[in-house]
């Protein structure tokens, strides 16, 4: 798994968990729609801290929890 997935991995479960649509976040967040679904999209590689962020503030969460998985603590270097 890399980053890109995990990212878009622990914002579907944190959704799942809170009983919404990544639609919804997008609204809680300050965010357009199509940019949560963009995010979402496997062909978009890139997403920007500040949407990160946006999304954790959404869920009312820190970055800190947001990364708190073992998920992240287990990715494999990039550096290679």
């Amino acid at each position: 798994m890399d980053i890109k997935d995990a990212i878009v991995e622990r914002f579907i479960q944190l959704c799942t968990e809170k009983g919404i649509k990544i639609n919804e976040l997008a609204t809680l967040s300050g965010v357009t729609p199509s940019t949560a679904y963009s995010m979402m999209d496997k062909s978009r590689r890139d997403i920007s801290i500040r949407t990160i962020k946006k999304f954790c503030d959404g869920l009312e969460i820190t970055l800190g929890e947001f990364f708190s998985t073992c998920e992240f603590d287990n990715l494999e270097q990039e550096i290679k």
